[in-house]
């Protein structure tokens, strides 16, 4: 697997200070741009919630970008911790090719 070693940006650093910060933005004002709670997009930037495909959208729209961008993070993000949390890589580790 080709997954580096340092963490990637997680999700909540990228909202927050690539978007909020540069736009002066409020969490109170993004979340009126998603047309979510406040709460939702606290989550995200604190890293307590995950990008689904639906919030990808709804970042996209707000911000210009597209869904991939926000969805690709997070599944950097997910690859990222899976690999690098031992019980998890200890897991992922007993698995095995299937013989062709």
């Amino acid at each position: 697997m080709n997954i580096t070693k340092r963490q990637p940006v997680s999700v909540g650093e990228m909202i927050t200070e690539e978007f909020l910060v540069p736009m002066e933005l409020t969490q109170g004002q993004l979340a009126e741009f998603m047309g979510v709670s406040r709460k939702t997009v606290n989550e995200l930037c604190t890293n307590r919630r995950a990008i689904t495909a639906d919030t990808a959208l709804m970042l996209a729209t707000a911000f210009g970008n597209t869904a991939e961008f926000w969805l690709n993070l997070q599944q950097r993000n997910d690859l990222w911790k899976a690999l690098n949390t031992p019980k998890r890589r200890a897991r992922i580790d007993r698995a095995k090719p299937v013989a062709a």
